[in-house]
């Protein structure tokens, strides 16, 4: 019996699929890796580790699931995060770290960018916002602050691509993660001159753009035969795991949008036009060739949680990490809407949409002598979600979208669902696969392999049976906090400026 494999290589750690030909789930199995902060503005990952914790989970599902229960591998297909920056030398050895895409560095070349004379025509080029998660500005930032390493470096990569590279010896990269670069012409499927000479490097720098449907690449012999799988199993190269998500989502064709919050945080929606902003607020990226998917992403989703509940959380007794955030859930769920006037800005890795301000940062506002625990974990899970509301809110202001569907590890979780119901005070409906990602790569999959006609016609397979009501009284009280909350984030512009600066003194 065949069956495909789906490699997601996000934030937090790699997950696999397993799907049969009709898009069912066999098995899953995921293994972690650590992001490190060496400063403040720093996010990095160590390409070696995420490569080898991906070769190893590969082998155990293979050799536990797969080869144990006669399934043959048709194809395996590949999904990722975005805006990582991998430099490495004429060999493909790594030259230091991956930045990723919380990384806030590149703040002074995102200025640039912003100011300059063709900063509109560059967005509309390619579709990213001038933003230091850019690999723009990246490259950039390597280019003013470390010329020697930029000047040994060969390619500049995707984690993504340098799993790619390791292997099939190939450096590629598809549309959609190409399209999420800053450096990529997303209408006419080239890389950007005028983005290129910012960064002061030339399309040779830079992985072959291939379709998102491209498997003309196979597996080394080596790893054909230590992975037990022939050498006609096919990989498709995939796309980003923001567009897959949204396929995975089931939106498709629709009226429709789609709200992800794993590590970080997105409010997305999809179809065959650009969604044009003259204040750049939103992205638009290639899912596929003449497929957009649009939207605005947030930086502090589950990550700030996480942050949270490794600060603050009870792990006496011997609770392990999930037990931990289980029993804050329960803590937050006791307190009622708006955490008794104490708002959080989730702000700890900057921002991104709607505010786009690298130097925004976390605070606690509305504390009084009455509040306890329990008041700061809900303001907490409520400051995450005003931010994705803030994203949405802005973003039905360009487009109309009848009904929003969530997924992701955070999204999914009974209490955040509830909470963003009221919120929006739109009916939310939860994915039956608790996974789009890994879903929307085995569509894509599918739909290379001939199983679909389309990305429409898979995308219509999607099923939602799980829904959350709006609560009319909660909404109306959210509404009210909300505003404050919008206030303040921009209202302490000058503020957040002022402490990034006396931080980088002392």
């Amino acid at each position: 019996m065949d069956c495909l494999i789906t490699i997601d290589i996000n934030t937090s750690a790699v997950k696999i699929h397993a799907f049969d030909m009709n898009g069912g789930l066999l098995c899953a199995k995921k293994g972690s890796y650590p992001t490190f902060h060496p400063q403040p503005d720093y996010s990095e990952q160590d390409p070696e580790q995420i490569f080898i914790t991906t070769l190893f989970i590969l082998k155990n599902l293979l050799n536990e699931h797969i080869h144990p229960n006669h399934y043959q591998v048709k194809a395996i297909c590949f999904s990722a995060a975005m805006h990582s920056v991998l430099a490495v030398d004429k060999k493909g050895n790594p030259l230091g770290n991956a930045i990723i895409w919380a990384d806030n560095r590149g703040v002074k070349e995102a200025e640039l960018l912003k100011t300059s004379e063709w900063a509109d025509s560059l967005f509309q080029a390619t579709g990213t916002p001038l933003h230091p998660m850019s690999p723009l500005a990246k490259v950039a930032w390597i280019k003013h602050t470390d010329p020697e390493r930029f000047a040994k470096t060969d390619k500049f990569i995707s984690l993504k691509e340098y799993v790619i590279k390791q292997l099939t010896g190939e450096y590629l990269i598809d549309y959609s993660m190409a399209s999420s670069t800053g450096l990529f012409d997303i209408h006419t499927l080239t890389w950007y001159q005028p983005a290129l000479s910012f960064a002061g490097i030339s399309p040779e720098h830079l992985s072959t753009p291939v379709s998102v449907f491209y498997d003309g690449c196979s597996l080394k012999k080596e790893y054909c035969f230590s992975l037990g799988l022939s050498s006609s199993t096919k990989l498709v190269i995939g796309a980003s795991d923001g567009c897959l998500a949204t396929l995975g989502a089931g939106i498709i064709g629709s009226n429709n949008a789609t709200i992800t919050i794993g590590s970080s945080g997105a409010v997305r929606v999809a179809g065959h036009q650009v969604l044009y902003d003259a204040d750049t607020y939103f992205f638009n990226y290639l899912l596929a060739e003449g497929y957009y998917v649009s939207g605005g992403p947030s930086n502090n989703g589950g990550v700030v949680f996480e942050w949270f509940a490794r600060q603050f959380g009870d792990f006496s007794g011997g609770l392990d990490f999930e037990e931990v955030v289980q029993d804050l859930l329960k803590e937050a769920s006791q307190v009622s809407v708006g955490a008794n006037g104490l708002l959080f800005l989730p702000y700890l890795l900057g921002e991104r949409a709607p505010i786009w301000n690298a130097n925004a940062r976390g605070m606690f506002f509305g504390l009084n002598i009455n509040h306890q625990h329990k008041h700061f974990v809900r303001a907490t899970i409520e400051g995450i979600l005003f931010e994705i509301y803030s994203i949405g809110k802005t973003l039905e202001s360009h487009r109309n979208f009848d009904s929003i569907y969530l997924n992701g590890s955070y999204a999914s979780l009974p209490l955040l669902a509830q909470i963003l119901a009221d919120m929006f005070g739109k009916t939310l409906y939860l994915n039956n696969h608790k996974d789009s990602v890994a879903l929307g790569t085995a569509l894509l999959c599918l739909t290379q392999l001939g199983i679909f006609s389309s990305l429409e016609e898979a995308s219509a397979t999607v099923q939602s049976q799980e829904s959350y009501l709006p609560n009319s009284q909660n909404h109306a009280t959210y509404a009210k906090y909300f505003t404050i909350f919008e206030q303040l984030s921009t209202k302490l512009n000058n503020e957040f400026e002022a402490i990034v600066a006396l931080q980088s003194i002392i």
